[in-house]
């Protein structure tokens, strides 16, 4: 399938207006989140924990390509050709989502964060550093489930249980505004489990703050992902907060992708002389 590109407003005129976000002054109180949701020790017993790099997740390309963590946005190879405004972004997760199927009757998460703020004044710590779960109904359809509340950098905990039987499809999607160290996900011991392999020719965003997640409460309901459920394929995020500017190193990278479709959408973060041809 050739790739094409298309101009963001035709897929995203109903996100024109959104402004970007400004930068945190302050590192947000999280004393008030659910301590259940910190680590807990006793969420691995009589669990099975499957590592979710080994099958693979959507959303990260470039995978022939060395990278300093397993959930960088962009390979190693940038540092240095990028603006190091967009090297410290790519290094958030934002976009990116792990498939599974399973029949388990409860599902739990495994994950430690890079950055020690949960949150922003502007933005909740479920949307900068949550895990956000999907689970397709029997008709095929999306539906959520549920989204972790991180109160450490490290978090242990049963996302669902008491699930009706059944073998059915999950999508786990990965904090937006915090990079990600390592990620599993925990079943009960005896249930059925399936990673399931990235799917190929992704939508490939790339903008701003508005792409790249501010402020959506859950890493779930970044347009990008909204996009992706309801074409039901792959996306890809790159999105940059503030440094969506039609750079030509980032270009470089992007041409790197077997993308079905380019959406690019910079203009939030441009002046007219960017836009201007004499």
């Amino acid at each position: 399938m050739k790739s094409i590109v298309l101009p963001a407003f035709i897929l995203l005129a109903a996100f024109a207006s959104a402004q970007n976000a400004a930068p945190p002054a302050k590192p947000a109180d999280v004393s008030k989140l659910d301590p259940a949701m910190g680590f807990d020790k006793t969420a691995d017993a009589d669990l099975d924990w499957h590592d979710v790099t080994r099958w693979g997740v959507e959303g990260r390309e470039f995978a022939d390509m060395e990278r300093y963590r397993y959930f960088d946005r962009l390979p190693k190879a940038a540092e240095g050709k990028v603006t190091s405004a967009v090297w410290d972004l790519s290094r958030d997760s934002a976009g990116m989502m792990a498939r599974f199927n399973t029949d388990a009757s409860s599902i739990h998460v495994r994950y430690k964060l890079v950055k020690p703020t949960l949150s922003k004044p502007h933005m909740a710590a479920t949307g900068v550093s949550g895990v956000d779960l999907y689970a397709r109904d029997a008709n095929g359809k999306w539906r959520w489930v549920q989204v972790t509340k991180p109160a450490a950098q490290t978090v242990s905990t049963e996302m669902i249980s008491d699930l009706a039987p059944g073998e059915r499809e999950y999508a786990a999607y990965l904090p937006l505004y915090n990079g990600v160290e390592t990620l599993e996900i925990g079943v009960p011991k005896g249930a059925k489990f399936e990673g399931l392999a990235p799917r190929k020719k992704p939508v490939v965003f790339y903008g701003t703050s508005i792409t790249h997640g501010a402020c959506a409460s859950r890493p779930g309901m970044v347009h990008t992902a909204i996009l992706g459920r309801r074409f039901d394929t792959p996306v890809v995020n790159l999105g940059f907060s503030g440094n969506g500017r039609m750079d030509a190193a980032v270009g470089d990278f992007l041409t790197k992708i077997d993308a079905a479709v380019y959406v690019i959408d910079c203009l939030p973060n441009m002046q007219p002389a960017d836009v201007t041809h004499l």
